[in-house]
């Protein structure tokens, strides 16, 4: 049963004591298929997400002749073990000029741009193409930085769709800025020792960008002639889980590092992302401070914090945004326009949104279509009387169980109540998954 067009969260009546699993990591997952694909032998992914970001990276993957298998994860109902038989850097598939070889992104930025690096070592012509909200995002730098190694790549205004002409591994130096993505840097880092590529990174926050140093260190250690790999919770999705607990349960913030002991929480993360890759694992911390940039403080869980910095004792300035309005939506505006909506005073002043302390209340919330607007303004639901989110369906993108694990009783859930708002009627937990 698909998830109603409309539903209201009933804010928690007191603080739970739960113990949460998080599904795997997208970034970590549509890397590693990358980097499985490429490898020699059968590599299996552990702990994989198994969401539409992913399911299309495996769709494009498909398409272009690996074998790909997979099967369910008994501990995640939202992972799944995959495994990829490697062709040892060599692409199986490939079209012709007359007739492309056809691969779908839908509207996932790590498929479209890692994908686009991994058909140049094909040999033969491929067309990338994604939904609307893809065609309008970003994708000059990677096309600019494939071109200067050799290949081909044809768009109207540099942006999907686009054909690449394929030509297998071609050894040279190139220049990327990640200025506007850091996916650019990673697609062609993914696949620098297949093809030959020296990749220098360059814009802003180039040398200590965390995205690119996670496709580095996974890179590092990922397993180049088969085995297992196993793939950690996903960071972003946690942190509105941690946000909850900090909504609920407001502790003396702990600083805290990968690799050491988590300090106690009443929603424990179970396994924790400990392995320091994430970016987003700062948010555990509790310890923001005032001015939070998207840039070097915090990744997508830089939404979270805006959509909770109301409760705080002091504004909270949000800096360095200017990669959020180029995602699945214009992250910018939305997160001003929805919470404006809820009774927050928010200022708009070019990349940054000041968030001052508020009192909230209900409103109905446009998503746009962003799986993560859908989870933020949920969080603030279980604190916030008459919170409605629409087409919660779009958490599908890469948290497909979300709502379940807010209503699943504890302690494995929150024990919230979702009511479909047309009729009143509460949700059952089996209702709450988006397909």
């Amino acid at each position: 049963m698909s998830l109603p067009e409309v539903i209201e969260i009933v804010p928690l009546e007191k603080p739970v004591t739960a113990q949460i699993t998080v599904p795997g990591s997208k970034s970590i997952t549509n890397r590693a298929l990358v980097l499985a694909a490429l490898a020699q032998g059968v590599t299996r992914l552990r702990g994989a997400l198994w969401s539409e970001d992913t399911q299309v990276m495996v769709e494009g993957l498909r398409a272009l002749g690996f074998e790909v298998n997979v099967t369910d994860d008994p501990q995640e109902p939202c992972n799944r073990t995959i495994a990829v038989q490697g062709s040892g850097g060599s692409i199986p598939n490939a079209g012709t000029l007359e007739r492309p070889l056809d691969i779908c992104a839908g509207n996932a930025g790590t498929a479209a741009r890692f994908l686009t690096a991994l058909v140049c070592l094909g040999r033969g012509i491929y067309r990338l193409a994604g939904v609307k909200r893809m065609h309008e995002r970003p994708q000059a730098a990677l096309f600019d930085s494939l071109r200067e190694l050799g290949y081909c790549i044809d768009s109207v205004n540099d942006r999907l769709p686009a054909t690449v002409h394929g030509a297998g591994p071609r050894e040279g130096t190139c220049c990327v800025s990640i200025a506007e993505s850091s996916q650019f840097a990673s697609a062609l880092l993914l696949c620098a020792r297949a093809g030959g590529w020296r990749v220098n990174v360059v814009g802003e926050n180039a040398e200590e960008s965390p995205y690119v140093a996670m496709t580095a260190q996974l890179i590092e250690k990922f397993p180049g002639h088969g085995g297992d790999f196993q793939i950690e919770p996903d960071a972003s999705g946690c942190s509105y889980f941690w946000a909850a607990d900090e909504l609920w349960a407001p502790r003396n913030p702990v600083r805290w590092k990968p690799g050491q002991e988590p300090p106690l929480s009443s929603i424990v993360i179970e396994p924790f992302p400990g392995s320091g890759w994430q970016i987003d694992a700062r948010f555990f911390t509790g310890r923001r401070g005032k001015i939070i940039s998207r840039v070097s403080d915090l990744g997508d869980s830089i939404m979270t914090a805006i959509v909770i910095a109301p409760f705080e004792n002091e504004p909270t300035k949000f800096v360095e945004l200017g990669r959020l309005r180029l995602q699945e939506c214009e992250r910018v505006a939305a997160m001003r326009t929805e919470l404006t909506k809820c009774g927050a005073k928010v200022v708009e002043q070019d990349d940054t949104l000041e968030v001052f302390p508020s009192q909230l209340h209900g409103a109905e919330i446009e998503t746009y279509h962003d799986h993560r607007m859908a989870m933020c303004f949920a969080i603030l639901g279980l604190k916030v009387p008459g919170l409605k989110i629409k087409n919660p369906a779009c958490v599908k993108k890469t948290f497909p169980n979300f709502f379940q694990k807010l209503a699943a009783p504890p302690p494995r859930g929150l024990g919230a109540t979702f009511l479909e708002v047309s009729t009143r009627r509460k949700l059952e937990v089996d209702e709450l998954f988006a397909d």
